[in-house]
């Protein structure tokens, strides 16, 4: 009987799902209060994210929503931070950064109305690789 639990439990929809994997590539960013929205609903359905290329502007609010362990980066990986256009999309972006990202932009000039790019090697200190 031993033998036959795992595949009775897979069967009766028991044993865990796979999460899915959202791809993050070349993505400009756009309305922050969209991006959040977003990022939420994916965040509770319990999604994994790989950067694979540029997440920047609003992009970035991902981080409030997904969990760390559940984004890896590619080598490709970048995040670009910037002041946002509106003082409440900029105050979305802050509250979206844990401290230590948050130390690493500040580290970096800070936000600002220019992109600072977190890349690797510096990418690796906080992500996982894929």
């Amino acid at each position: 009987m031993k033998i036959w639990m795992p595949i009775v439990l897979l069967l009766a929809g028991i044993a865990p799902a796979l999460a899915e994997t959202i791809d993050v590539s070349d993505s400009h960013g756009g309305v922050v209060r969209d991006y959040n929205a977003r990022w939420a609903e994916l965040g509770s359905r319990g999604v994994n994210v790989r950067i694979v290329g540029p997440c920047q502007s609003a992009c970035t609010v991902l981080l409030a929503h997904i969990p760390r362990e559940r984004i890896c980066v590619t080598p490709n990986a970048s995040f670009g931070f910037h002041l946002a256009k509106t003082a409440t999309g900029t105050s979305l972006l802050r509250a979206a950064y844990s401290s230590d990202i948050m130390g690493w932009i500040d580290a970096h000039g800070g936000l600002t109305p220019s992109f600072i790019w977190m890349r690797a090697p510096d990418i690796y200190k906080f992500f996982k690789r894929c």
